[in-house]
């Protein structure tokens, strides 16, 4: 991807091929950072373990009991609290205080009912309710690796960044994350959500729509001038 940027012409003073004063910028190198940080949200009860597959919180939100259905702007089925420390037996919220990072989930404690609004540089005021369009979500994941939202709050706040620009389709983990800036009482960056680049059928790009990539175009014989242009 470095490769190709350049090749279009794209330039930049900082990241993990020029260096620069937050280095490391490859998130492989940012683990002790992580960790420290991971540490932080559990020693003041910000967190828990979950054991909860994907597959069990999909049964939980479809059995008959719940009230909550799947929201259909909403990127992730919403977790219905199984592990919740307030939801476990006293014995076996004992057993779990205990538990190391690895091996488990864990999840950040959300608060329901909240109503939580940013503003976009590109689309306006952006609103969500917790308990209903986002729940608790992954920090850290059990194969001992932290999730996106985690990770991207981490660089981007130790980064010092100050506007993250990036695909509409991520606005509502923008919630998540703006709920991970409150927890570390950091200054929330601003937000420019895109529109998303689509192909002649109205599907967004991706990785598996390849005939449409810098690297298809340079192996085509276009030129980088030629690739701005139809841009413009």
């Amino acid at each position: 991807m470095i490769e190709d940027l350049r090749w279009l012409g794209l330039n930049w003073t900082e990241g993990p091929d020029v260096g620069g004063p937050w280095a490391p910028y490859n998130q492989s190198e940012r683990r002790a950072q992580y960790c420290d940080y991971f540490q932080q949200l559990r020693n003041v009860g910000l967190i828990y373990p979950c054991t909860c597959s994907r597959k069990d919180v999909q049964s939980a939100i479809s059995a008959p009991h719940e009230m909550q259905p799947i929201r259909v702007n909403s990127d992730e089925p919403l977790y219905p609290g199984t592990c919740r420390p307030e939801n476990l037996p006293a014995a076996e919220r004992a057993r779990r205080t205990g538990w190391p990072r690895q091996l488990h989930n864990w999840r950040l404690h959300v608060p329901a009912g909240e109503k939580l609004s940013f503003v976009d540089g590109s689309f306006g005021e952006q609103q969500a309710v917790t308990g209903s369009d986002l729940g608790d979500f992954l920090v850290w994941r059990k194969d001992d690796q932290p999730s996106y939202q985690f990770a991207c709050t981490i660089d981007d706040a130790t980064m010092k960044i100050t506007e993250v620009v990036r695909g509409a389709d991520l606005l509502l983990s923008t919630f998540r994350q703006l709920l991970l800036y409150r927890a570390f009482q950091w200054t929330a960056p601003a937000f420019y959500h895109c529109p998303l680049v689509r192909n002649k059928f109205g599907i967004r790009l991706a990785k598996r729509y390849d005939s449409l990539s810098l690297r298809a175009l340079r192996a085509q014989g276009r030129t980088p001038e030629e690739v701005r242009a139809s841009w413009g």
